[in-house]
């Protein structure tokens, strides 16, 4: 495992910076009077988890840091519940919203993870 220098290290960043783009790529085929309500939020609530863990990562407090990743975490909720609207609405089929589903629960427990091993370090 190398050395973290920077919230670019940490695979959880990776992933879901790489979720982001899967959002995006999936709510492409929205319908357009979605671009200003379920795509958009979408859209943002992904942008906000790898963008909560960098912004953690850069606080100079582990509080802050743990914080942050909460919110990262809550954003995970939020993107959970809006594709459970996507599957009642038909807007994407099973397969995608397995896999989405799939790649956010892992993205859920790594957060979790990271930010009870933080918490440790401090105590």
């Amino acid at each position: 495992m190398g050395e973290i220098r920077s919230f670019r290290d940490l695979i959880v960043w990776q992933k879901s910076v790489t979720l982001v783009t899967e959002i995006y790529q999936q709510t492409k085929s929205f319908p357009k009077d979605e671009i200003y309500g379920l795509v958009s939020q979408m859209r943002r609530c992904a942008v906000s988890i790898p963008s909560n863990i960098a912004e953690g990562y850069g606080r100079r407090s582990t509080g802050d840091y743990v914080r942050f990743l909460q919110i990262a975490i809550g954003s995970v909720y939020e993107l959970q519940t809006q594709l459970e609207i996507c599957r009642n609405l038909g807007f994407l089929g099973n397969e995608g919203i397995t896999k989405l589903d799939a790649d956010l629960g892992e993205v859920e427990r790594m957060l979790a993870s990271l930010a009870s091993k933080i918490r440790e370090k401090r105590h």
